[in-house]
């Protein structure tokens, strides 16, 4: 059944926001879920084409309920946190609803993570119960974790939840505001951080993708983990919608335009890494609507939009806050500037100096941003919610621009800044243009202490495929860069290594580039001195 639509395309953009701002939200994501499933039991609610599964609307309310009703049996209530481990299986969103029934908190652990983390977030956040799937189970070895395990996937488990019945599950009373994820962030400076999110946090993100654009998607695509935030609002968009789910086990970056062909997607996150494998026939055969990128270079977002035929729009979301900033469909003269969009509905934005002062159309400050559903602070950490949240309004720790027109340009994180005889340099930037080069595949800014100038500029890079780190081309990027950034911004240190450390959501990890070397200039080319340090 079509849903009667909260937007429109022929809607202007403030019409659009208004009219989400202004629509009846569910009281909490199962009452989303069982009401969706009464207009629509029989559609569709999500495939897991690696598995070869599926699921209708009032199968996974069911399902869901029966889950609530196995994780009581576990002793699991309102307010109690259970770690949940699992790949993108049917059993990972089932475990989410259900935790969301009973009023339950779920903390998602990324199924690439160590025993270290994975024992860091159990006792941090304070899990009473671990769900972790039969094929990382192995994780489990030696480990002396302070919590219940049980193994999912197993024909033990599977026998298991068939003996609950859905209306053995407990219905406690919750509302928007009740705590339903325990979010860690990745962690790019010092231990994760766990977000705590609420069931009007998840119900706003997904309402606002869903309905921004005035269109009507009804097959949604999510491949990355199911840890991750992206597939949770991904679904609740997917119900907004009365749409369908399609989920495959992980990224890939060499399958991503068939899977959009195959499977007639309609929405999708776009890898910027797949538009760099070899053009392929598909390409072109597609009915996406939307594809949503993150971070690409601003000169490949044409290429993009040309090679695939799709209309590709930049947008902006923390684990923090949900959806913060997005391109309108019709913001057709802003492909390829770079920008992060502007404010998406329930967000208001502000970019201030160090004094905490407004800065003028134009000017570099730090991104502040409120609205109803952003994150209620870090748990069991006072100080960094303080830090963050301040009469409302988030801190994020960006440095944004802001045009006449309200459209966002990230210039770099606050902290990711290089001093170089008192000109500040912001890594995104210069990591910008180096990713144009056809020879670099990645690149990412560190500092290196100099007696003479405060702090250098040192570039890690991995090469493309057939390309060799030697002082000829070091000459070519220095020549490339001078030519599209200021003298001072220019590194003087390079060195080229194989694959970037990664954090658990797949940003590069500096910390990890650099903590075994006391002096990161050795094993670098000083192009000032013309040496191999």
């Amino acid at each position: 059944m079509t849903p009667v639509p909260l937007t429109t395309p022929e809607q202007t953009q403030k019409e659009r926001h208004d009219a989400i701002e202004n629509a009846p939200m569910p009281q909490s994501i199962p009452a989303l879920l069982d009401g969706t499933a009464q207009i629509c039991p029989d559609a569709t609610l999500w495939e897991f084409f690696d598995e070869g599964t599926s699921a209708t609307y009032s199968e996974v309310s069911r399902d869901s309920k029966k889950m609530g009703a196995f994780l009581a049996g576990e002793g699991i209530w309102r307010g109690d946190r259970v770690a949940v481990m699992l790949p993108n299986v049917p059993d990972m969103p089932l475990a989410w609803l259900a935790l969301a029934r009973i009023g339950g908190v779920m903390v998602p652990v990324n199924t690439r993570s160590t025993a270290r983390e994975l024992a860091y977030q159990i006792e941090n956040s304070g899990a009473r119960l671990l769900l972790i799937h039969e094929d990382l189970a192995g994780i489990l070895d030696g480990s002396n974790l302070d919590v219940k395990v049980v193994i999912v996937g197993t024909a033990d488990w599977q026998k298991k939840f068939t003996r609950f019945r859905a209306d053995e599950c407990p219905a406690p009373e919750i509302d928007r505001d009740t705590l339903v994820n325990l979010q860690y962030t990745s962690g790019t400076t010092g231990l994760p951080k766990g977000c705590r999110l609420t069931h009007r946090y998840w119900l706003t993100t997904g309402m606002v993708n869903a309905w921004r654009d005035g269109r009507r998607y009804k097959r949604i695509l999510a491949t990355t983990p199911f840890s991750y935030m992206d597939p949770q609002w991904l679904l609740l968009m997917a119900m907004y919608q009365r749409g369908t789910l399609v989920v495959g086990r992980k990224q890939s970056a060499t399958r991503f335009s068939g899977w959009l062909a195959d499977h007639k997607i309609e929405f999708c996150l776009f890898p910027e890494a797949a538009s760099k494998q070899p053009p392929a026939p598909h390409d072109k055969q597609n009915v996406v609507k939307r594809a949503n990128i993150y971070g690409v270079r601003a000169s490949a977002h044409k290429e993009i939009e040309a090679r695939y035929g799709f209309q590709a729009r930049e947008a902006f979301g923390m684990t923090e806050i949900g959806s913060g900033m997005y391109v309108p469909l019709e913001a057709e003269d802003m492909v390829g500037s770079g920008t992060c969009g502007i404010a998406s509905p329930y967000r208001e934005t502000r970019l201030v100096d160090d004094a905490g002062q407004e800065v003028a159309t134009g000017e570099i400050g730090e991104l502040l941003i409120r609205g109803p559903g952003i994150f209620q602070g870090y748990h069991d950490n006072p100080e960094a919610t303080e830090k963050a949240l301040k009469d409302g309004w988030f801190h994020s720790g960006d440095l944004f621009r802001k045009d006449a027109r309200g459209f966002h340009y990230i210039v770099g994180r606050k902290k990711d800044m290089i001093r170089r005889s008192g000109e500040n340099i912001a890594c995104r930037e210069v990591e910008g243009v180096l990713r144009d080069m056809d020879q670099i595949e990645e690149v990412a800014l560190v500092p290196v202490p100099d007696d003479m100038r405060g702090e250098e500029v040192k570039a890690f890079m991995t090469l493309q495929n057939g390309h060799e780190g030697n002082e000829a081309l070091i000459d070519q990027i220095v020549g490339y860069a001078e030519g599209r950034l200021a003298s001072f911004k220019v590194p003087r240190y390079f060195e080229f290594i194989a694959e970037m450390p990664r954090t658990p959501s797949f940003k590069v990890a500096k910390t990890e580039l650099t903590k075994d070397r006391q002096d990161q200039r050795v094993g670098a080319f000083d192009r000032v001195d013309r040496v191999w340090r």
